[in-house]
């Protein structure tokens, strides 16, 4: 019986090896996005929002991210973080507008209660003729931020002239694709650019 019980084993133990020897070149999914990641990406970042154009209009994302997109939350009475921000984006998309390829912006306020779409919309405008302005209510506002984990909190003291916590990543979502990374603060037009490059010719390849 030990024999019997042997052979079963060795039996069991060359069916086991095999399949992992199967497993391991299995075809698995490949990231065709890998290369060109240079923040930390995640699946669950981007998502729907409903929020309001500069006319007033309710626009959801599909409205307004009809071409690649850089995606940016902000307020215009920020001192100095968003502009600058903004200027790079917009210079990032004038340098691949050079090269062919159209990038839309898009600038979603944090802060409801003092840009009204009007505001907002000519903030946005005068950064760039591409760029869109959005509003919306405080909850409409909220829930588009919690899709991109994007943090704001507005700071107490004056009602008027108050700040507003905020973080400054860029998000780039491309359509049908949703997001794709996230550049930092400070990152320099030609590094956006570069990243927004890479990511629209690994979407043409796998195509």
């Amino acid at each position: 019986m030990s024999k019997v019980f042997a052979g079963m084993a060795a039996v069991a133990t060359v069916a086991a090896l095999g399949a992992m020897a199967g497993y391991a070149f299995w075809p698995r999914p490949t990231d065709a996005f890998a290369q060109c990641r240079a923040g930390q990406s995640a699946a669950d970042i981007g998502g729907p929002f409903t929020l309001v154009d500069k006319d007033g209009k309710t626009v959801t994302d599909t409205d307004v991210i009809t071409a690649p997109t850089l995606v940016y939350f902000g307020y215009t009475f920020c001192p100095d973080v968003c502009p600058l921000d903004m200027s790079l984006n917009a210079e990032a998309a004038d340098i691949l507008e050079e090269e062919g390829q159209l990038v839309n912006l898009v600038f979603i306020s944090v802060d409801p209660g003092r840009d009204t779409p009007k505001v907002v919309g000519d903030f946005a405008s005068n950064i760039h003729p591409r760029a869109i302005g959005l509003t919306g209510s405080d909850e409409q506002v909220a829930a588009a931020a919690k899709a991109y984990r994007a943090y704001f909190k507005k700071q107490d003291g004056d009602p008027e002239f108050y700040l507003v916590d905020h973080s400054a990543f860029t998000y780039l979502v491309l359509p049908g694709l949703g997001f794709m990374d996230f550049f930092k603060h400070d990152t320099p037009a030609e590094q956006r650019a570069q990243g927004v490059r890479c990511f629209l010719e690994a979407a043409a390849q796998s195509n």
